[in-house]
Protein backbone atom coordinates (compact mmCIF):
# COMPACT_ATOMS: atom_id res chain seq x y z
CA UNK A 1 0.00 0.00 0.00
CA UNK A 2 1.48 3.52 -0.79
CA UNK A 3 2.64 5.46 1.72
CA UNK A 4 1.19 8.83 1.94
CA UNK A 5 4.54 12.08 1.42
CA UNK A 6 5.65 13.51 4.32
CA UNK A 7 6.31 16.77 2.43
CA UNK A 8 4.14 19.72 2.86
CA UNK A 9 2.67 20.61 -0.32
CA UNK A 10 3.52 24.39 -1.62
CA UNK A 11 0.53 26.70 -0.89
CA UNK A 12 0.99 28.26 -4.46
CA UNK A 13 -1.72 30.37 -6.03
CA UNK A 14 -5.08 30.47 -3.75
CA UNK A 15 -8.21 32.10 -4.68
CA UNK A 16 -10.07 33.24 -1.40
CA UNK A 17 -13.90 34.49 -1.98
CA UNK A 18 -14.39 37.22 0.64
CA UNK A 19 -10.68 37.48 0.95
CA UNK A 20 -10.56 41.78 1.40
CA UNK A 21 -11.82 41.29 5.56
CA UNK A 22 -12.49 39.39 8.49
CA UNK A 23 -11.17 35.89 8.02
CA UNK A 24 -11.09 35.85 4.12
CA UNK A 25 -8.22 38.23 4.37
CA UNK A 26 -6.53 36.70 7.27
CA UNK A 27 -6.19 33.75 4.99
CA UNK A 28 -4.50 36.20 2.62
CA UNK A 29 -2.07 37.35 4.72
CA UNK A 30 -1.49 34.09 6.29
CA UNK A 31 -0.90 32.47 2.68
CA UNK A 32 1.45 35.49 1.86
CA UNK A 33 3.61 34.44 5.03
CA UNK A 34 3.66 31.04 3.67
CA UNK A 35 5.02 31.94 0.45
CA UNK A 36 2.10 31.47 -1.76
CA UNK A 37 -0.22 33.83 -4.05
CA UNK A 38 -3.45 34.89 -2.04
CA UNK A 39 -5.65 36.21 -5.18
CA UNK A 40 -8.71 38.01 -3.66
CA UNK A 41 -12.57 38.16 -4.86
CA UNK A 42 -14.63 39.92 -2.43
CA UNK A 43 -17.92 42.56 -3.70
CA UNK A 44 -15.39 45.57 -2.08
CA UNK A 45 -11.82 45.29 -3.21
CA UNK A 46 -10.38 48.79 -2.79
CA UNK A 47 -7.38 48.81 -0.40
CA UNK A 48 -7.00 44.92 -0.72
CA UNK A 49 -3.02 44.63 -0.86
CA UNK A 50 -3.42 41.87 -3.26
CA UNK A 51 -4.23 40.54 -6.38
CA UNK A 52 -7.93 41.39 -6.05
CA UNK A 53 -10.75 41.29 -8.60
CA UNK A 54 -14.75 42.36 -7.40
CA UNK A 55 -16.87 40.66 -8.04
CA UNK A 56 -21.32 39.28 -6.16
CA UNK A 57 -20.58 35.49 -5.29
CA UNK A 58 -24.67 35.52 -5.73
CA UNK A 59 -24.75 36.27 -9.20
CA UNK A 60 -23.35 32.66 -9.46
CA UNK A 61 -22.95 32.92 -13.64
CA UNK A 62 -21.25 35.69 -13.20
CA UNK A 63 -18.75 35.17 -10.63
CA UNK A 64 -18.13 31.22 -12.20
CA UNK A 65 -17.17 33.18 -15.52
CA UNK A 66 -14.57 35.10 -13.31
CA UNK A 67 -13.35 32.90 -11.09
CA UNK A 68 -12.46 30.94 -14.75
CA UNK A 69 -11.02 34.03 -16.12
CA UNK A 70 -8.64 34.47 -12.81
CA UNK A 71 -7.05 30.72 -13.58
CA UNK A 72 -6.77 31.57 -16.45
CA UNK A 73 -4.63 35.35 -15.36
CA UNK A 74 -2.65 33.44 -13.23
CA UNK A 75 -1.66 30.66 -15.27
CA UNK A 76 -3.56 27.82 -12.83
CA UNK A 77 -4.98 27.53 -9.74
CA UNK A 78 -3.26 25.76 -6.87
CA UNK A 79 -5.91 26.11 -3.90
CA UNK A 80 -9.37 28.02 -3.50
CA UNK A 81 -10.91 29.31 -0.22
CA UNK A 82 -14.26 29.87 0.24
CA UNK A 83 -14.58 32.65 2.92
CA UNK A 84 -17.48 34.85 1.80
CA UNK A 85 -19.53 34.51 4.69
CA UNK A 86 -22.95 36.58 5.76
CA UNK A 87 -25.68 36.12 7.82
CA UNK A 88 -29.29 38.21 9.01
CA UNK A 89 -30.42 36.54 12.84
CA UNK A 90 -33.74 36.87 13.58
CA UNK A 91 -37.05 34.45 13.50
CA UNK A 92 -38.25 33.30 10.42
CA UNK A 93 -41.41 34.78 10.56
CA UNK A 94 -39.56 38.14 10.98
CA UNK A 95 -37.32 37.71 8.14
CA UNK A 96 -37.99 38.99 4.29
CA UNK A 97 -37.83 36.06 1.84
CA UNK A 98 -35.03 37.80 0.08
CA UNK A 99 -33.06 38.82 2.86
CA UNK A 100 -33.05 35.03 4.04
CA UNK A 101 -32.38 33.78 0.96
CA UNK A 102 -29.37 36.54 -0.22
CA UNK A 103 -27.66 35.34 3.13
CA UNK A 104 -28.10 30.93 1.57
CA UNK A 105 -26.97 32.42 -1.67
CA UNK A 106 -23.83 33.98 -0.45
CA UNK A 107 -22.62 31.28 2.02
CA UNK A 108 -23.50 28.01 0.04
CA UNK A 109 -24.63 28.58 -3.20
CA UNK A 110 -21.85 31.37 -3.98
CA UNK A 111 -19.66 28.55 -2.14
CA UNK A 112 -20.43 25.64 -5.03
CA UNK A 113 -20.17 28.06 -7.67
CA UNK A 114 -16.99 29.19 -7.06
CA UNK A 115 -15.53 25.93 -6.67
CA UNK A 116 -17.46 24.48 -9.61
CA UNK A 117 -15.64 27.07 -11.55
CA UNK A 118 -12.25 26.27 -9.94
CA UNK A 119 -12.66 22.72 -10.51
CA UNK A 120 -10.43 22.48 -14.23
CA UNK A 121 -7.87 24.27 -12.56
CA UNK A 122 -7.40 22.43 -9.90
CA UNK A 123 -7.92 19.06 -11.42
CA UNK A 124 -4.79 19.62 -12.70
CA UNK A 125 -3.21 20.92 -10.59
CA UNK A 126 -4.11 18.29 -7.73
CA UNK A 127 -5.29 21.46 -6.03
CA UNK A 128 -7.23 21.99 -2.51
CA UNK A 129 -10.66 23.13 -1.71
CA UNK A 130 -11.32 24.39 1.84
CA UNK A 131 -14.42 25.60 2.52
CA UNK A 132 -16.11 27.40 5.49
CA UNK A 133 -18.99 26.12 7.11
CA UNK A 134 -19.61 27.36 10.77
CA UNK A 135 -20.26 26.03 14.39
CA UNK A 136 -23.56 26.41 13.30
CA UNK A 137 -23.53 24.11 10.71
CA UNK A 138 -23.55 21.51 13.60
CA UNK A 139 -24.97 23.11 16.29
CA UNK A 140 -28.32 24.86 15.54
CA UNK A 141 -29.74 27.87 17.52
CA UNK A 142 -32.97 29.77 17.54
CA UNK A 143 -33.31 32.71 15.20
CA UNK A 144 -30.60 31.56 12.99
CA UNK A 145 -32.40 29.72 10.26
CA UNK A 146 -30.65 30.80 7.11
CA UNK A 147 -27.25 30.85 7.98
CA UNK A 148 -27.21 27.64 9.78
CA UNK A 149 -29.40 26.30 7.19
CA UNK A 150 -26.45 27.41 4.67
CA UNK A 151 -23.91 25.92 6.64
CA UNK A 152 -25.17 22.78 7.17
CA UNK A 153 -24.94 23.07 3.56
CA UNK A 154 -21.53 23.63 3.50
CA UNK A 155 -21.05 20.50 4.96
CA UNK A 156 -22.92 18.15 3.22
CA UNK A 157 -21.59 20.07 -0.02
CA UNK A 158 -18.05 19.06 1.28
CA UNK A 159 -18.72 16.03 2.06
CA UNK A 160 -20.03 15.29 -1.36
CA UNK A 161 -17.61 17.16 -3.29
CA UNK A 162 -14.85 15.12 -1.01
CA UNK A 163 -16.10 11.72 -2.20
CA UNK A 164 -16.83 12.37 -5.47
CA UNK A 165 -13.22 14.01 -6.21
CA UNK A 166 -11.40 11.92 -4.02
CA UNK A 167 -7.99 11.22 -5.20
CA UNK A 168 -7.88 13.83 -7.70
CA UNK A 169 -8.00 16.91 -5.69
CA UNK A 170 -7.97 17.82 -1.73
CA UNK A 171 -11.48 19.28 0.02
CA UNK A 172 -11.17 20.20 3.34
CA UNK A 173 -14.51 22.09 5.55
CA UNK A 174 -13.25 24.36 8.09
CA UNK A 175 -15.40 24.55 11.18
CA UNK A 176 -15.00 28.06 12.94
CA UNK A 177 -16.39 29.43 16.07
CA UNK A 178 -17.45 33.31 16.61
CA UNK A 179 -14.31 35.76 15.53
CA UNK A 180 -12.71 39.13 16.24
CA UNK A 181 -13.65 40.67 12.46
CA UNK A 182 -16.48 42.74 11.50
CA UNK A 183 -19.05 40.12 11.19
CA UNK A 184 -20.87 41.58 14.15
CA UNK A 185 -20.92 45.01 13.17
CA UNK A 186 -24.53 46.74 12.50
CA UNK A 187 -26.33 43.91 14.86
CA UNK A 188 -28.94 45.28 17.92
CA UNK A 189 -27.23 43.90 21.15
CA UNK A 190 -30.08 41.36 21.14
CA UNK A 191 -27.70 39.27 18.75
CA UNK A 192 -24.23 40.25 18.94
CA UNK A 193 -21.18 39.25 21.34
CA UNK A 194 -20.94 40.93 24.44
CA UNK A 195 -17.83 42.53 26.15
CA UNK A 196 -16.74 39.67 27.93
CA UNK A 197 -17.23 37.49 25.13
CA UNK A 198 -14.41 34.61 24.37
CA UNK A 199 -13.71 35.59 20.11
CA UNK A 200 -10.83 33.97 18.58
CA UNK A 201 -8.19 35.47 16.45
CA UNK A 202 -8.83 35.11 12.51
CA UNK A 203 -5.22 34.81 12.72
CA UNK A 204 -5.07 31.39 14.40
CA UNK A 205 -8.50 30.18 12.07
CA UNK A 206 -6.09 31.48 9.08
CA UNK A 207 -3.13 29.32 10.15
CA UNK A 208 -5.33 26.11 10.34
CA UNK A 209 -6.64 26.83 6.85
CA UNK A 210 -2.85 26.87 5.67
CA UNK A 211 -2.02 23.89 7.49
CA UNK A 212 -4.74 22.07 5.44
CA UNK A 213 -3.48 23.65 2.72
CA UNK A 214 -0.23 22.31 3.27
CA UNK A 215 -1.25 18.55 3.86
CA UNK A 216 1.81 16.38 1.97
CA UNK A 217 0.27 14.60 -0.93
CA UNK A 218 -1.97 11.37 0.00
CA UNK A 219 -2.85 12.99 3.22
CA UNK A 220 -6.20 14.83 3.70
CA UNK A 221 -7.36 17.02 6.65
CA UNK A 222 -11.12 16.61 5.75
CA UNK A 223 -13.07 18.45 8.64
CA UNK A 224 -11.20 21.16 11.30
CA UNK A 225 -12.81 22.56 13.94
CA UNK A 226 -11.10 25.77 15.45
CA UNK A 227 -12.28 28.12 18.20
CA UNK A 228 -11.63 29.77 21.57
CA UNK A 229 -10.67 27.58 23.98
CA UNK A 230 -13.58 28.86 26.15
CA UNK A 231 -16.19 28.45 22.90
CA UNK A 232 -19.43 27.27 24.80
CA UNK A 233 -21.26 26.15 21.58
CA UNK A 234 -19.08 23.66 21.22
CA UNK A 235 -19.68 20.07 21.25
Amino acid sequence: MPIASTTPTPVGRTLISGGASGLGLAVADAVAAAGGTPIVVDLAVEGCPYPAYQGDVTDTRAIEALVARIAEEHGGLDAVVTAAGIDKPGRLDEIPGDVWERVVAVNLLGTAAVVRAALPALYATHGRVVTVSSSLGVHAVSDATAYSASKFGVIGFSRSLAAETRGQIGVTTLIPAGMKTRFFDGRTAQYAPGEDANLNDPANVAAAVVFALQSPRGSEIREISVMHEEEPSWP
